[in-house]
């Protein structure tokens, strides 16, 4: 929920989940900041400065580097493969020099970017790939101690998975040995299957109606043997391997467009049992890491649309899962990883939202979860005047008493609760902030609370801005009205409070019952400062039950497009 001023061109959101305690539920807290100018593809979090605070690289058309501060923000990144198409981004030391390097999947094809250990990486070398690269997976496949990378492709010109295999000295060899499939590859999971200590696959596939999961174990020479086929849901996109149940078994979870997510549960000896289905709708990607410090493994997945999100579900230790919980994510969540990004030993998400090109942060502070989910917004409110609270409900999710030393509210906002300084295990207290803005422009504030929920704040983000335009009344309500029948006006009355005239572009009706309502003004293209206009609205509902519009006014008064909500129920 949390919103700041950024350090570079992240939106972050704040995730709060369990720490030692499982909690009822785990919950994010919305975090934004200004829209990215790349589409972002994938990321790989690494500590590619060696300072104990996590870095990213993110591929986004190019491949940016950002170091972390260790708060959950970064600094502004470096840039490498300016231009290139990089696709996606892996992070692992190919040179056994303690230091992390990256391989990147790219339009013209596998890059590898030595590091130095600084944040700062050498001149990347370009291995020649038959089809465009998608993913990358680096793993011991020949089992000689040296890494390797199996990388899959975007076209059916290459059906197969290659495998570089690595030299041991950050170099690899030329030519990759592939493995071909049933069908062409959509995604892989990597693991031991059968547990005879040779790294093998799960290569989800899609050809017409069928979906399905292929099981390839490895020969231990960087080869895939065909195996087991499994059915799962309509396209999938992404696989992870995890044991679910802790009995030293491997099993996948694979999720889907268009069918949910597939459980199958590993026999140890590379064969699966089908598990369950969990409804995460429009899965695109999906990873698998104890958020709520319990020993289980949880499942995070995207959602990339309609809307954008990521999915929490908690593991019950049994191959079973909770309820998904959703949680906003951008506009066009992509990609996730995860990792202690505030260094208060949670685990913590993150999720490229690809079309703004954005990387959604999502820090996991414990047992103190808030509702909303989202910032607190205040769209447009009068210079000088004080808004109506917004409230802010925190609740300790914990089983033991939470503590809370501090709140703490930037100006212009504030706060006030009725929290004290202790609540008990389950309880609820509220919050309530206000804003009163000096002037038109968008600022951006916290509430920041310390307890003992976490060793970093709760922090709850807050934006407002300002405006000189005066409306009364802020919403307008008809009650019933017949069908075809036209009500009685409402007005509404603008008045320019600024000092220099307010200049209008358009005043309008909007909205989703946009064509039930009309409205008629006398308001001059340039109002004076101290001067007032009025809008006329009247209701004439074309079909029965509630219909809902706005007025809005485009103008240079501030916040534009200041509202008024419009409320009416058709008979």
């Amino acid at each position: 929920m949390r919103l700041r001023k950024p350090l570079v061109n992240f939106t972050i959101l704040l995730l709060a989940l369990a720490g030692a305690l499982r909690p009822v539920w785990a919950q994010f807290e919305t975090r934004e900041s200004a829209v990215g100018a790349r589409p972002s593809e994938a990321l790989a979090a690494g500590d590619f400065n060696r300072d104990g605070k996590l870095d990213l690289a993110e591929a986004d058309i190019n491949l940016q580097i950002f170091l972390g501060n260790g708060d959950g923000t970064f600094q502004s990144p470096s840039n490498y493969l300016t231009g290139t198409g990089a696709l996606y981004v892996a992070a692992s030391d190919f040179n056994h020099d303690g230091k992390l390097d990256l391989a990147v999947a790219d339009l013209n094809g596998l890059y590898i970017l030595l590091g130095n250990g600084d944040g700062t990486f050498q001149t990347p070398v370009l291995y020649a790939t038959a089809c465009i690269p998608l993913f990358i997976y680096p793993g011991n496949f020949n089992a000689d101690k040296n890494l390797d990378l199996l990388v899959n492709y975007s076209s059916g010109n290459c059906p197969y998975v290659s495998v570089f295999l690595g030299n041991g000295d950050g170099t690899f060899q030329q030519t990759p040995i592939n493995s071909t499939p049933t069908m062409e590859p959509a995604a892989v999971g990597v693991g031991d299957f059968n547990r005879d200590g040779k790294l093998d696959i799960a290569v989800a596939q899609q050809f017409g109606t069928l979906s399905q999961v292929e099981i390839m174990l490895g020969n231990g020479r960087g080869t895939f043997s065909g195996g087991q086929i499994y059915t799962v849901g309509s396209f999938p996109t992404a696989v992870t391997t995890a044991d679910f149940r802790n009995n030293g078994k491997l099993d996948l979870a694979v999720t889907t467009l268009y069918g949910g997510t597939t459980i199958l549960l590993g026999n140890g000896d590379g064969t699966f049992t089908q598990g369950g289905n969990l409804a995460t709708p429009a899965g695109v990607w999906l990873l698998s890491a104890d958020f709520n410090g319990d020993g289980k493994p949880d499942l995070a997945v995207t959602e990339q649309s309609f809307p954008a999100g990521v999915n929490v579900l908690l593991g019950n230790g049994d191959g079973t899962f909770q309820a998904p919980t959703f949680y906003l994510a951008g506009t066009e969540a992509n990609f996730v990883s995860s990792g202690d990004f505030n260094g208060d030993h949670k685990t913590d998400l993150l999720v490229t939202d690809y079309g703004p090109g954005d990387v959604v942060v999502l820090l996991n502070t414990g047992v103190a979860s808030f509702s909303p989910t989202t910032a607190i917004n205040f769209p447009f409110q009068l210079v000088g005047a004080s808004s109506p609270a917004q409230t802010v409900t925190l609740t300790n999710t914990a089983t033991k008493l939470l503590s809370i030393s501090s709140f703490k509210a930037a100006a212009p906002f504030s706060q006030s609760n009725n929290c004290g300084k202790k609540l008990a295990a389950g309880a609820k207290c509220e919050i309530k902030i206000a804003f009163k803005p000096q002037n038109t422009n968008t600022v951006a504030g916290t509430v920041t609370i310390m307890d003992s929920a976490s060793s970093k704040p709760q922090v709850i983000d807050v934006t407002g801005t300002g405006t000189v335009v005066k409306l009364a009344p802020l919403k307008l309500a008809f009650g019933d009205q017949t069908v075809g029948t036209k009500s009685s006006p409402q007005a509404i009355s603008v008045t320019n409070e600024g000092s220099t005239p307010l200049n209008f572009t358009q005043i309008y009706i909007g909205g989703t019952n946009w064509q039930d309502f009309t409205q008629t003004n006398n308001c001059p293209t340039s109002l004076k400062s101290g001067s007032a206009c009025t809008v006329t609205v009247t209701f004439d509902p074309t079909h029965t039950g509630a219909r809902n519009a706005l007025v809005g006014f485009n103008d240079n008064g501030g916040a534009s497009p200041q509202t008024v909500i419009l409320t009416g129920t058709g008979d």
